[in-house]
């Protein structure tokens, strides 16, 4: 019951609900995973294709994505709860300057969570410079990067190089991805690794620290 309520009103934009139906379900001791899995993933692919079939617009897309904001939230507090006894690993993630896609991010976000990690989410249009910065400050383990736009996959390897000169790029693990990006761009630009969506994403982490 509370997996299609949950998805219904995420599909409808519908924030508070989404919070309370997501804070319920967890009440009632619906593990993360599945609400995750069974409920948040499967309404925004349907609003995906939606958008691609132009079934629905930028501003739908707006609100559905501002309310899986709201419950993401909430199973980020439940997954960082049941991983506060371990050192987790940490992770930037960001989309890059010039582009304003965001849902895709913050599923690899919520993905990378539930393997243990403390992700720090930069946001969309993240300009290379606070890229740079972020890393300096929270000293992370891996930088994920996404561009969905082929105008916008230039900053990627801008990033990068960006990170060597300010002496960043020796300790740190960069993983890229989005709709045009490839493995072979990926290897050009001289990124760690690439993933295709947000559970390899995740896997990818999993793989690279064990824990």
């Amino acid at each position: 019951m509370y997996l299609s309520r949950i998805a219904a009103s995420l599909r409808e934009g519908d924030t508070g609900e989404v919070r309370r139906l997501t804070a319920e379900a967890l009440e009632r001791r619906y593990p993360p995973e599945r609400i995750l899995n069974q409920a948040f993933i499967p309404a925004m692919e349907d609003i995906g294709k939606k958008f691609r079939g132009s079934e629905i617009f930028i501003p739908e897309v707006l609100r559905a994505s501002r309310a899986m904001h709201g419950g993401i939230r909430i199973l980020q507090d439940k997954f960082l709860r049941q991983v506060r006894d371990k050192k987790p690993v940490r992770v930037l993630v960001g989309t890059v300057a010039g582009d304003l896609h965001d849902i895709g991010k913050n599923l690899v976000s919520i993905f990378i969570t539930t393997k243990g990690c403390e992700v720090i989410n930069l946001g969309i249009d993240v300009p290379t410079e606070e890229f740079v910065w972020a890393v300096r400050k929270h000293k992370p383990q891996a930088l994920a990067m996404s561009a969905l736009l082929t105008t916008t996959m230039p900053a990627m390897p801008e990033t990068i190089l960006a990170l060597q000169k300010a002496g960043l790029r020796d300790n740190l693990k960069i993983l890229v991805g989005g709709g045009p990006v490839t493995k072979q761009f990926a290897e050009e630009i001289g990124a760690d690794g690439y993933a295709y969506d947000a559970k390899l994403a995740a896997d990818w982490i999993a793989d690279m620290f064990p824990f």
